[in-house]
């Protein structure tokens, strides 16, 4: 059984803004769990790069995915990465330029990169992926075939040297500017799923399903 929380490592340990850090388990999966979006650092013929994916949690590993034929994939199977999340839930206004920020969640993970590599399992962990975005999605699909199954890659690190930092609340102003006549607060920012959009080609007569219908799709 892994621990609860994952102790700072000299990687992951909050040098600058230290009360900000957080290093259970609990805050990093709510983060992770907050939006399917990521990015993944890794060393591509020597050379550092940054892509952009999406990702979903399965107990203490975090999992992404795609093209067989992808380099930057090829690139990390076996190596150290860097995983990133951030949400930007508001912009922070000051009454200097200087003391302007913006609230946020973030996660970072360091670990070595795990391939998927029985088709049952990567089968699986694709079910998982779909349900993770959209829930109940999965079983209304036609079924994925083998080739389909053998031109994805799918890779994981599990969530061991991570930690998450979060900002929150209102401006912190010199004492000094709290006496001037400029307004100062919170602009918040949120991530909500829109009306479904069916495309033209849909047959006559399919409706939108219930779980597009509702809040569910919803990230705060």
């Amino acid at each position: 059984m892994r621990k609860p929380s994952a102790a700072p490592s000299d990687r992951t340990r909050l040098r600058r803004s230290h009360e900000r850090g957080r290093y259970d388990r609990a805050s990093l999966h709510a983060v992770l769990d907050a939006t399917p979006l990521c990015h993944v650092g890794y060393l591509m013929d020597g050379k550092p790069a940054v892509t952009p994916t999406l990702h979903w949690r399965e107990g203490d590993y975090v999992y992404w995915h795609g093209s067989s034929a992808s380099r930057a994939l090829r690139a990390a199977e076996g190596l150290d990465v860097c995983l990133t999340v951030t949400l930007l839930d508001g912009l922070v206004l000051a009454r200097s330029a200087f003391h302007h920020s913006v609230n946020y969640r973030s996660a970072m993970l360091f670990g070595r990169a795990s391939i998927v590599v029985d088709p049952d399992e990567k089968a699986e962990k694709l079910k998982n992926f779909v349900e993770a975005i959209v829930p109940d999605r999965w079983d209304s699909l036609r079924p994925m075939t083998a080739q389909e199954v053998k031109a994805t890659t799918i890779l994981s690190i599990p969530i061991d040297e991570a930690s998450a930092k979060v900002r929150e609340g209102g401006p912190i102003d010199d004492e000094d500017d709290y006496a001037l006549p400029i307004w100062a607060g919170t602009v918040p920012f949120e991530t909500v799923a829109g009306d479904p959009i069916p495309d033209p080609r849909n047959l006559a007569g399919v409706s939108v399903p219930d779980y597009l219908t509702g809040p569910r799709l919803e990230r705060r």
